[in-house]
């Protein structure tokens, strides 16, 4: 089986769909599927955020975006944490 990456945008209340909370990717190989959200320790972390919103937990909201949407909000994240996002 060839790798499947599919990213989608999470949104909670403090957020919006415009500038979303984070960012989490499926990841499907042979060996499985796993979750992982971009952190602000700027790491994938794995994450059961978006396995628990497919069961009825509705703390968060996810929108399946592209890889380069996913790419802009990890950039985002990544500026916000080093601090250059108050420059």
């Amino acid at each position: 089986m060839t790798r499947k990456i599919t990213y989608y945008a999470m949104v909670d209340d403090f957020s919006s769909r415009e500038e979303p909370a984070g960012v989490l990717r499926r990841v499907e190989d042979a060996e499985g599927e796993s979750d992982e959200v971009f952190t602000r320790s700027l790491t994938w972390k794995r994450s059961s955020s978006l396995y628990a919103a497919e069961r009825g937990n509705m703390d968060n909201k996810f929108y399946e975006i592209g890889e380069e949407e996913a790419e802009r909000i990890v950039a985002r994240i990544r500026a916000t944490a080093s601090g250059a996002a108050d420059d």
